[in-house]
């Protein structure tokens, strides 16, 4: 069983993760840190704890994050890809309330659990930059490992023509991440891309309705795959980014990874570039500094196991 502690910014795919992780037999999600990123930081607050509270799990803290990057620049949001309200059509019903927590529970929450805990962060990283800070390094990395959904090595990008959307909304802060963090994987868009899902499955998938998920999976994920049809013509369903960053930390032996140090960019030129030195002999770094890039992945194993998470019951 893996205890699981969650950043993310639902977010349509943030939110198919969040489904995946709460249905997960080896997931134990012990809090999700939501924050601005696909929509504001309220509104993907509330996204989170509506999926909880769909689920029954209102006793996983839902924790506030930050509203903005470190530069302090205006967040752009993507409505035409998740949506207003970052569900696709879906919103949070009308007297929906809960009680978020503050950041300090990201601290409690690692100081329990310590090399129990795995963190996966599939949004940007100014959250978990913001820890790294506050709280200094050797206490962020008594975790076990920290997974981050990101990046593109040697592949197009999905904002610009090099940076995907997650390290260059905060390239500052997923730097500052790379540098301070330990034991990193990273999965990047090379691999997440490919992790497409296509409408025949998820309509099969919401048929089965065998858990409170399988209705809402029709309607956002239909919104998502229409967005793709104009992102990517011809794409035959939409990729879901963040939920292979979950399989990943369970199917270590479905993927290709090469070790080597990475950096982001963050001049204006090349924000959010992800660097790493792919020559044949790569310059020798200490080994403490590698990170762990996913270059490959078995797609059939990944659809595989997905519609079986996704149609279990709770």
């Amino acid at each position: 069983m893996k205890k699981v502690l969650l950043f993310g910014d639902p977010g349509i795919d943030d939110a198919i993760a969040i489904m995946y992780a709460l249905l997960h037999p080896e997931i134990e999600l012990v809090g999700v840190v939501a924050s601005y990123g696909n929509v504001n930081e309220k509104q993907a607050t509330d996204n989170a704890a509506y999926l909880l509270q769909l689920a029954g799990r209102q006793d996983i803290p839902v924790i506030r994050g930050a509203k903005g990057p470190f530069s302090g620049e205006l967040v752009t949001y993507y409505p035409e890809i998740h949506g207003p309200e970052g569900l696709g059509p879906i919103r949070p019903p009308e007297g929906f309330s809960y009680q978020a927590q503050d950041f300090g529970a990201v601290f409690d929450i690692i100081a329990k659990y310590k090399d129990e805990l795995t963190i996966v962060d599939v949004g940007r990283s100014t959250s978990l930059a913001t820890a790294y800070i506050l709280a200094g390094a050797d206490q962020i990395n008594r975790s076990s490992a920290v997974y981050l959904m990101g990046g593109s090595f040697l592949h197009p990008g999905n904002v610009t023509a090099e940076a995907e959307a997650n390290f260059h909304g905060d390239p500052i802060a997923t730097d500052l991440v790379l540098e301070k963090g330990r034991n990193i994987t990273i999965i990047p868009l090379n691999v997440t891309g490919d992790a497409v899902v296509s409408q025949q499955v998820i309509d099969w998938i919401a048929n089965q309705k065998t858990n409170p998920f399988t209705s809402l999976m029709k309607p956002i994920m239909d919104f998502y795959i229409e967005a793709y049809k104009e992102l990517s013509p011809g794409l035959e369903g939409a990729p879901i980014h963040d939920a292979l960053a979950l399989f990943a930390l369970l199917n270590p032996d479905a993927f290709g990874y090469l070790s080597r140090r990475v950096r982001v960019d963050t001049s204006n030129l090349s924000r959010g570039k992800a660097i790493a030195d792919f020559r044949t002999k790569p310059e020798e770094e200490p080994p403490e500094t590698l990170d762990r890039i996913a270059l490959t992945f078995n797609y059939d194993v990944f659809l595989e196991d997905f519609v079986k998470i996704m149609t279990r019951r709770l």
